[in-house]
């Protein structure tokens, strides 16, 4: 899971050999001190002696997911991908480093994260004409959600670059799994603005989508944001999980405004966190007004049996009784 601030990066060269000490803290960078020893991590790769030896890569970037905490949950393909990469473009040497470390790969690692983006994609693109095979992984999880790398992929597919996914572990997923809510439709909002006015003007935009909502917070922030969301989409059900697949994974569930008081007087967790909410009116019978409202959002979409399956699933209704009232919306002069 991305961190709301990014790591520092190095030049474009070099970076791979550039000592640096582990930055201390509960976010990604804590990944081998945590998840190292978490339950299911196995023993480092051999990938020097055989097992998953290095082959050559047919030329293209490649978008390689890594593990979200728990180092054993990256991939084989992931990891023979990585060692067999021409160069590694990382959102943090250091990060990345400890994932290397614990499977022996020794791919070259350069540094691409949102600061130096503009200035070193010129760079990537042009060894990805020459025919590198290039991988492109984020701090934790599935690369360009949430992370840097979306410019990337975009200019290199309009140059008819190849570009291949190496799917694997996802924040947002793993949340939605363990929310216990609808997972059917589901927005992936990312990261909410920092101030109250903003991040209040962005949740009225999407308040009425009938699908479950997913965020990314920061622990400081993370009382004042769900006191915003009960405030601006009612009092849902919701869940906020916490350092996923880590030593210390917690999942709480409960509505919107018990969450925001328990946070507030618990103060700010530590670790990486996901914010999942319910659809609207989820469990709970929706006013006239609101079903009106849901069900002519769902027409600028939709046909009008579509829009009375989707409401009435989200809402709870008897969908004889949503179907009824989407005929009179649509029949009203």
């Amino acid at each position: 899971m991305p961190r709301a601030r990014r790591a520092e990066g190095g030049a474009w060269r070099g970076a791979a050999s550039r000592k640096t000490k582990p930055r201390n803290g509960t976010g990604a960078a804590s990944l081998g001190e945590t998840a190292a020893e978490g339950i299911g991590a196995p023993a480092p790769s051999k990938l020097a002696a055989g097992n998953l030896a290095p082959g050559k890569l047919a030329p293209g970037l490649y978008l390689v997911s890594t593990p979200i905490g728990n180092l054993g949950d990256v991939t084989l393909r992931a990891l023979a991908t990585l060692a067999s990469a021409d160069a590694v473009l990382c959102e943090d040497t250091r990060v990345t480093a400890k994932l290397f470390a614990r499977h022996g790969i020794k791919a070259s690692m350069i540094p691409y994260h949102d600061r130096n983006a503009a200035r070193i994609r010129p760079q990537v693109i042009e060894r990805l004409k020459q025919g590198a095979a290039l991988a492109l992984v984020s701090d934790a999880g599935t690369p360009l959600v949430s992370d840097p790398g979306y410019k990337l992929v975009r200019e290199a597919l309009g140059l008819g670059i190849a570009v291949t996914s190496v799917p694997g572990a996802s924040a947002a997923l793993t949340a939605l799994q363990l929310s216990g809510l609808p997972p059917d439709r589901f927005l992936f909002v990312g990261f909410l603005p920092v101030k109250s006015a903003a991040r209040r003007r962005a949740l009225d935009e999407i308040k009425d989508i009938a699908a479950t909502l997913v965020f990314y917070e920061s622990g400081p922030r993370l009382a004042a944001s769900l006191a915003d969301l009960a405030d601006v989409l009612g009092d849902r059900p919701a869940a906020v999980a916490r350092e996923l697949t880590k030593l210390h994974e917690e999942v709480r569930r409960g509505d919107l405004v018990a969450l925001a008081v328990h946070f507030r007087d618990a103060g700010p967790p530590k670790g990486e966190l996901a914010v999942v909410v319910a659809p609207p009116f989820a469990g709970i019978p929706p006013a006239a007004s609101d079903l009106d409202r849901a069900l002519e959002e769902a027409f600028t979409r939709m046909t009008l049996r579509q829009a009375v399956d989707e409401v009435a699933a989200a809402t709870g209704l008897k969908r004889k009784a949503v179907y009824a009232r989407a005929l009179q919306l649509k029949n009203r002069p």
